[in-house]
């Protein structure tokens, strides 16, 4: 079942709809009236249909699906309280008649059925049943101060209890036959695998959306609602988050290739050519009708990166690469230098046509980049890329420098960054920190902005924004 509207449907999808916008989905007037006539063309009982009509109508680019659904969850949710399910969990025998404790061997019985089966229906209901018989902590005590406490819902208790991952050999026994060869098993083996990750996953909706009728569905919002890929931060990324990222190279690079095209188409024309429409006018009496102007015929620069791979840096300077590498049709000439004590090129690793899939590993691999103690010494890097390779900075060359410039108290070699910008034909240094970090602790990041531009790079949209900025028109 549904949630019964606030304020009936119209106001329940314009909270939905600023909902979404909240978490960083543009949803403008036409979409939001696209989805009230999908509103009012299904039948809100079939859920399912409901959330695919109001994704077409609502989402615009890839990578929003995840918070779509999450809301949707929250805004639309499958029942109320412990819902009508089918599923009556098992007890053991209690004192005097009385249900007793949950009987979770008998539970995990159960789910091991339905595993196999594969029926996700009543996987969910099921997954209702166990959070409520099994989610639940901190009920309501007695005395003055336990007599108003609400239960609290909890995924992980839930889990840990009922333990899906070690049914998977009892669940593969019974599935296993004398015909069966070693491919079959693995197939097999992998399908009960996502059933029970998609178990895990329909045990934490349902504590997410008992939560948000008792705290309310914006307090569980902030943060239950997964940020886009594009709005996660690179420094406190985790591994999944950054393999996301990486699969939005392409399309980002595809939407910053179409802006350029719209930028270029505007820009085409060139300052007003004074000669040319003087004699123009000529044939009009002297009257300037068709006023002429230059041909712009600006030149692709050459590119040279420099960018630190230690650490957790290593995440964001990866993602920058990947970008320029799609973009790299836009400069006549990249390359790529990496460092962490010391600098050396690896440019061969971007190479078009390079195989990309874990290029960071071969970089640290491969690369002479430490000399003494593996931290990051950004004077000592720059004093070493300017001595192998300082001819590679010219004034056809724009120089791009990736790091937090965090130099653990070292000298930052400010000489040297000085003359390389004075070198380049543009110089600017992207930074993942957040701007109020600059200056802070061991970051010389203010210092080194006294001697080019530096930009704050946290997310994937922020870079994209700089990015487009940097690139020529």
């Amino acid at each position: 079942m549904l949630e019964a509207p606030e304020h009936g449907l119209p106001g329940h999808l314009v909270a939905f709809v600023g909902a979404l916008r909240t978490h960083g989905v543009s949803v403008g007037p036409g979409e939001t009236v696209d989805a009230a006539e999908v509103m009012g063309a299904l039948d809100l009982l079939r859920r399912r249909e409901l959330r695919e009509g109001l994704a077409a109508a609502l989402l615009r680019r890839s990578g929003q699906r995840q918070v779509f659904d999450t809301l949707f969850d929250l805004y639309f949710p499958p029942a109320l309280g412990a819902g009508t399910g089918g599923f009556e969990v098992p007890r053991a025998d209690g004192e005097d008649g009385e249900p007793g404790p949950v009987d979770v061997d008998a539970l995990r019985d159960m789910l091991a059925d339905l595993l196999r089966d594969g029926d996700e229906e009543r996987l969910r209901e099921l997954a209702r049943a166990a959070v409520d018989a099994l989610g639940r902590s901190g009920a309501a005590g007695t005395g003055i101060q336990g007599r108003h406490r609400q239960p609290s819902w909890s995924a992980y208790q839930a889990l840990r209890l009922m333990s899906p991952e070690t049914l998977l050999a009892q669940i593969m026994d019974g599935l296993r036959t004398p015909e069966d060869d070693d491919f079959t098993d693995e197939v097999r083996r992998r399908e009960i695998r996502d059933r029970i990750a998609r178990f895990r996953q329909l045990v934490q909706d349902e504590v997410r959306r008992r939560s948000a009728e008792q705290r309310g569905r914006d307090a569980v919002a902030k943060t239950a609602v997964p940020k886009q890929a594009e709005q996660v931060e690179f420094l406190s990324a985790y591994a999944d988050q950054l393999a996301q990222l990486r699969r939005t190279v392409h399309p980002l690079a595809r939407r910053l290739a179409s802006r350029l095209a719209v930028r270029r188409k505007h820009a085409k024309r060139g300052q007003l050519d004074m000669r040319r429409t003087l004699r123009r006018s000529m044939s009009t009496g002297g009257v300037p009708m068709k006023p002429a102007y230059r041909t712009r015929r600006p030149g692709r620069p050459e590119l040279v990166i420099l960018c630190d791979v230690s650490g957790s840096v290593a995440g964001f300077s990866h993602f920058t690469l990947l970008l320029v590498q799609a973009l790299r049709e836009q400069f006549s000439k990249v390359r790529v230098f990496a460092f962490v004590e010391k600098a050396d090129e690896v440019t061969h690793l971007f190479e078009p046509g390079a195989e990309l899939s874990g290029v960071m590993q071969r970089v640290l691999r491969e690369a002479d980049l430490t000399a003494f103690d593996g931290h990051s010494d950004y004077g000592h890097a720059l004093g070493s890329f300017a001595e192998f390779w300082g001819e590679a900075i010219t004034s056809k060359t724009s120089l791009l420098i990736l790091g937090d410039a965090r130099t653990n108290y070292r000298d930052p070699n400010l000489t040297v960054l000085k003359r390389l910008v004075g070198q380049a034909r543009h110089a600017h240094w992207l930074n993942p920190e957040p701007r109020r970090q600059w200056g802070t602790g061991d970051s010389a990041a203010t210092r080194y902005a006294d001697v080019l531009p530096m930009h704050e790079c946290r997310t994937a949209a922020q870079l994209t924004d700089v990015v487009e900025g940097l690139l020529p028109v």
